[in-house]
């Protein structure tokens, strides 16, 4: 194929032609909004990659490797850093297409239940 017919796959998508992507392609897709919807939620809370890694039990560099979407974690991974993010991560993936969506926690009302989760009967 010479350059004058390459034509980018966010083009082709929009001219309506047929867009075939690898898996490996896919899966970097997945790992680049991971590491967005990281970062976004770290810089939200006012974290550095270093306070995110203390609060995870993980290092900065594993924390920069998935912000930088070079590393995919796994589930447990995911759940310590929901955590140290002190929210739900709702991960969709459907296609092409992904979503990864940390949802902070609501704050605790003085007059709720004790921090286990234990509620006394009446």
């Amino acid at each position: 194929m010479n350059h004058s017919a390459w034509r980018t796959r966010r083009t082709r998508k929009l001219l309506g032609e047929k867009v075939e992507e690898s898996a490996a392609y896919t899966e970097a897709g997945h790992s680049f909004a991971l590491g967005q919807a990281v970062h976004d939620r770290r810089a939200a809370l006012g974290l550095s990659q270093t306070e995110l890694a203390r609060r995870a039990g993980m290092s900065q560099p594993q924390i920069s490797n998935i912000e930088g979407g070079d590393s995919v974690p796994t589930l447990a991974l995911l759940s310590r850093l929901a955590t140290a993010l002190d929210a739900s991560l709702t991960i969709d993936l459907d296609g092409d297409a992904s979503a990864f969506v940390f949802t902070p926690h609501e704050p605790r009302r003085p007059d709720e239940a004790s921090a286990d989760g234990q509620h006394s009967a009446a």
